[in-house]
């Protein structure tokens, strides 16, 4: 196991913080041994730097004023060795200090998507650009927490050691130092507040500007076909100019700081310089300490510039720390139980079974699905059909009634457990970026266990077996055999290089390759055509009585292609079971089936 695996397996563990501060203190503790250790070697970099002045001024003191060849050699020699010593603490101290930066934006990218991507849901208000914002530019920025405390100690050190050797020259002079840093310090927090606030204007804006350029690339071609292409860019262009001001106004501001510390170090540079020359004048400091204080007092404007940076990092990284708060503490969509199923349901309750149901348009349903049954559901209104779907998606929080998958409670049972007995292959599917192959596939766990090496051939044809017989079940083995990769053939991002039929059936191929104990499909063939919906209804059929003899099977559509092939069909008009029968016997005695269904 890598480190950055036993990292994140070890961030997976620990409970989330409730608060920002709470969390950028995390982010600390988690990488305290790397940013001890770059603290360190910064320090003494630092140290380094502050002994040049020194051993400069010694060197005008001890062999260039007195002529000494042997002082001379010596001194060359000892800034020979500084200069090594200054490189190489620099070096390893900020690889050390960017590694814990790097190593903790990791943990927060993960962090976030684990949120994201849990079985639970969540309920942040964030849309899918702010999320992704979020856990990208905001996860940086608050991992950016750590090297500015590595950095904050290195300059913080460079203070303390020039102002020792400011005292062992000249305690005026290192008094004056000593008040005069942590007082342009305290003036210098006044604007740091800003810009905290000014940040998090920016990102929020800019989180909110992602956010629709994702909504619109995600619906192109729906704003192409409806003629709203000018209005969704004139939204857009909005969006765009708002996060434009909030960027401005950050980014002034963060040059005003700048400015600010420039100018306090430029004046706390002259200052001191001014009155070391004085001292020198008067016969108070020799000319090789002349050069140490004005040297120090030059070298101080860096360290003082430095942690002027440092509050600028402090503060925005306490901005992007509450967005990624909100996001980690955001409260579950669903709170479901803890009990589990077997992997094969028991034989003697049905496989699906509503009492009384209530939940959105829905009111009082009983519904049974038995094993090895494949039903279909007519719903005419669209509402009853989402209600179901979020019922036996485990989503249905406050329903009343009962809801039983292998007799067992819905709201009782564990997530994943449910989800692995139910598979819910909804009618807004979506496809990833990569290959057919890896649209479809499904992990051999979950098929009966990982094969050894030496079957590992004929397990893949197996798999590739499979994936065909899924492809042609959906009546999509024309994606295989009219490509030259087969499936390996490409699928690009969001599937656009796939028509909306396509992505439909290749969705459906792998709900078919799953084999789960119960499949509950809604409207799976609406982009397709009747020659092509007849084939699906057809094969899907056949598959799942093969593949799964006591799998059950509910398809909630209109299709009379589908239902055609149901062992009977529950009609829901107005939230409630209307009718109940075969796909024959109804289009022949309702006329509202008939009228939904024959068209």
């Amino acid at each position: 196991m890598t480190a950055a695996t036993a990292d994140a397996h070890q961030a997976a563990a620990e409970p989330v913080p409730g608060t920002a501060k709470a969390l950028r203190t995390r982010t600390l503790r988690r990488q305290r041994g790397r940013v001890a250790l770059g603290a360190l070697l910064l320090s003494l970099h630092q140290t380094c730097e502050v002994l040049v002045p020194v051993a400069i001024g010694l060197t005008i003191d001890l062999a260039v004023t007195t002529g000494d060849t042997t002082a001379l050699l010596w001194c060359v020699a000892g800034l020979a060795l500084l200069f090594t010593c200054l490189a190489s603490a620099y070096r390893f101290g900020a690889r050390f200090a960017l590694s814990a930066t790097e190593r903790e934006a990791h943990l927060l990218r993960l962090e976030s998507a684990r949120r994201v991507l849990h079985p639970r849901g969540e309920l942040s208000g964030l849309r899918s650009g702010e999320i992704l914002a979020v856990a990208t530019s905001d996860a940086e920025q608050v991992a950016t927490y750590v090297r500015a405390w590595a950095m904050g100690i290195a300059q913080v050190t460079a203070i303390v050691v020039t102002t020792a050797t400011l005292l062992a020259i000249n305690v005026p002079l290192g008094l004056g130092v000593l008040l005069g840093v942590p007082l342009m310090l305290l003036l210098l927090r006044i604007p740091a507040a800003r810009i905290t606030r000014r940040t998090e204007a920016k990102q929020a804006t800019a989180a909110r500007a992602t956010a629709m350029a994702t909504d619109l690339v995600g619906g192109l071609r729906v704003l192409m076909g409806i003629g709203a292409r000018h209005n969704a860019s004139l939204r857009y262009q909005r969006a765009s100019e708002r996060a434009l001001t909030a960027s401005v106004g950050a980014a002034a501001t963060n040059g005003l700081y700048t400015g600010l510390v420039t100018a306090a170090g430029a004046v706390f540079l002259g200052v001191v310089a001014g009155a070391a020359g004085w001292m020198a004048l008067r016969g108070h400091l020799t000319i090789g300490e002349l050069v140490i204080v004005v040297g120090l007092a030059q070298f101080l404007t860096e360290p003082v510039r430095a942690l002027g940076l440092v509050g600028q990092l402090f503060a925005i990284a306490r901005a992007s720390a509450q967005r990624l708060t909100r996001l980690l503490n955001a409260p579950d969509a669903v709170h479901p139980g803890d009990r589990l199923l077997p992997d094969a349901l028991p034989e003697v309750p049905p496989a699906v079974e509503l009492r009384g149901v209530s939940h959105g348009t829905l009111d009082d349903v009983d519904l049974t699905l038995a094993q090895g049954e494949f039903v279909g559901i007519l719903t005419t209104d669209p509402r009853d059909a989402e209600g179901l779907v979020d019922l036996l998606a485990g989503r249905a929080e406050g329903a009343g009634g009962t809801a039983l998958v292998g007799g067992r409670p819905v709201p009782e049972l564990d997530l994943t457990s449910l989800r692995r007995a139910v598979l819910v292959e909804e009618h807004g599917s979506v496809l990833f970026e990569g290959t057919l192959r890896t649209n479809l596939v499904v992990s051999r766990t979950a098929r009966g266990g990982h094969t050894a090496p030496s079957t590992e051939a004929a397990a893949n044809t197996d798999d590739d077996r499979f994936l065909r017989e899924a492809l042609a079940a959906a009546a999509a083995e024309d994606l295989v055999s009219g490509h030259p990769d087969g499936l390996d053939r490409p699928v690009a991002d969001r599937a656009a290089n796939l028509s909306g039929g396509q992505r439909q059936r290749v969705a459906l191929a792998r709900a078919l390759v799953a084999d789960p104990p119960v499949l509950v499909l809604h409207d799976p063939t609406t982009a397709v055509d009747a020659v092509t919906e007849a084939a699906i209804a057809q094969g899907t059929a056949a598959l799942r009585a093969a593949r799964a003899p006591g799998g059950a099977t509910l398809v909630i559509a209109s299709s009379p292609a589908l239902l055609a092939r149901a062992d009977r069909v529950v009609v829901l008009r107005e939230g409630r079971v209307h009718a109940e029968g075969t796909h024959a016997r109804l289009a022949e005695d309702d006329p509202h089936y008939r009228e939904a269904v024959l068209r």
